[in-house]
């Protein structure tokens, strides 16, 4: 008791002296800031971008020669907003692609299904493959299940991924594509079939890369529209055999080349490490990349382009929009490579589509708190709260964030990216252009925080 009544004096001392503490000071915005924010709601920069490059290109596959005409396309854009040193960093890689794919059901209830390949799955000819399912709920069952169990069949994983709004749903539900195409052929499948990692309740399947690790052979990896798939649990409800027939008639077609697109906001002192701003140009081939990720790259570059025409940044802003994100990160790796030696200010990425960003992250270092809360006050007006200032993330400049390199985060919200990520349902009108200007709005303010001040142009006097 008396240890108790004196844990209470001691809270009630430290009360009455955080009570009698001075507030934090606030932290004020640069009016100069406020305006280039404020401005940016009318952006109409971000929307011409993503307009033109998926109407005058549409889907951009890494390494076909769609995305070369995306480079291009792009090249031409930047240059024409006014940017400087555009220009293409080429790389090579391994290149798949789809052609005619299809799914059904022969027993008990024959009806056909929609169906999409993965990336990198390998092809069942055009006759297709025939066997029994054999079903599991999660990877790890799959994993536990004896091989004489999954040996000569269809392997078919189900799983119940459901929205969040910062997508960390994904990390866990991704599973069924990124591993069990490996653990179903090293049981002896002959082929998989997965629900679609989405959140959406069309008729549509969503694709993605992945891989065979650990010496697997290649085997046909599809994914089922979750309609599809969630017929496919009723029926395999029923207690009987059921069989499928499935085509995927995929192509590895060698190495061909992809590359990162660069271009300048040059700073008044070019011996500082410039501020990379970032999206990847890439998409998959059944949508047009609206969401993923044409909407980031008309965001990133929307936002250097409005810092640009207000004046000369004291540090230099490179937009990259990198290549070949969607089958293996090759864009991000190839500019790490090149680039590893450089140090750069600041880096972030928009690649998370195109809804309204509600926090941001920074991974500045204590030196520069400072920095970050700007950077925070800066955004809240446009409802943005301060999340972390210990993390930063970005599928390309991941690696880059992981050597140390000072990152910033804006986060979109996530509730409805994967209804579309992925799928047929990624195209242009998917994307809200009252929220697309609030994530130029927010990136436009960071910018003018983090490239150290802009210096208006000087008007000739009149004589």
């Amino acid at each position: 008791m008396i240890r108790t009544l004196a844990f209470a004096a001691l809270l009630s001392t430290a009360a009455v002296a955080s009570a009698q503490a001075p507030p934090p000071a606030p932290v004020l915005v640069d009016p100069k800031v406020a305006a280039l924010r404020d401005a940016a709601l009318d952006d109409s920069y971000a929307w011409d971008i993503v307009e033109g490059l998926t109407t005058e290109v549409g889907q951009r596959l890494a390494g076909t020669e769609a995305e070369a005409r995306a480079r291009d396309w792009s090249v031409k854009k930047l240059r024409g907003l006014g940017f400087a040193n555009v220009r293409v960093e080429t790389f090579d890689l391994p290149v798949w692609t789809r052609g005619y794919e299809s799914a059904e059901i022969l027993a008990p209830f024959p009806q056909k299904m929609v169906v999409a390949a993965l990336g990198n799955s390998a092809s069942t000819g055009p006759a297709g493959i025939s066997g029994e399912i054999v079903a599991f709920d999660s990877v790890d069952a799959l994993r536990a299940a004896p091989d004489s169990a999954v040996r000569g069949r269809i392997v078919f994983i189900d799983h119940r991924m459901m929205p969040t709004q910062d997508g960390s749903s994904y990390g866990q539900f991704g599973a069924p594509r990124r591993q069990g195409p490996t653990i179903a052929s090293q049981k002896g499948a002959i082929g998989i079939v997965i629900r679609s990692i989405g959140t959406d309740r069309h008729r549509n399947p969503h694709t993605g890369v992945m891989n065979f690790a650990d010496g697997a052979r290649p085997i046909p990896a599809g994914a089922l529209s979750i309609p599809d798939a969630e017929q496919m649990a009723r029926i395999l409800k029923r207690g009987r055999p059921v069989s499928m027939r499935l085509v995927l008639v995929s192509q590895n077609i060698g190495r061909r080349q992809s590359g990162n697109v660069i271009a300048e906001v040059p700073g008044r002192d070019p011996r500082l490490a410039p501020v990379l701003v970032a999206c990847h140009l890439d998409s998959w081939d059944l949508g047009t990349g609206a969401v993923d990720d044409g909407a980031g790259c008309g965001i990133v570059a929307a936002a250097a382009k409005r810092i640009m025409d207000a004046g000369r940044p004291l540090r230099s802003i490179r937009i990259v929009w990198f290549g070949a994100e969607e089958v293996g990160l090759f864009g991000g790796l190839d500019y790490r490579a090149r680039h590893a030696k450089e140090p750069h200010y600041a880096i972030a990425e928009s690649d998370f589509g195109a809804d309204r960003i509600w926090k941001v992250d920074s991974k500045l270092g204590l030196a520069r708190r400072p920095e970050a809360e700007a950077i925070a006050a800066a955004l809240a007006p446009l409802g943005i709260v301060r999340g972390s200032y210990e993390e930063a993330d970005g599928s390309d400049i991941g690696p880059m964030l992981a050597d140390g390199i000072p990152g910033i985060g804006l986060n979109q919200d996530g509730i409805r990216y994967f209804d579309l990520h992925h799928s047929p349902d990624d195209t242009l009108d998917k994307i809200d252009p009252a929220q697309l200007r609030q994530n130029v709005a927010a990136w436009t303010a960071m910018l003018a925080v983090v490239s150290g001040g802009i210096e208006e142009p000087k008007r000739r006097r009149r004589r």
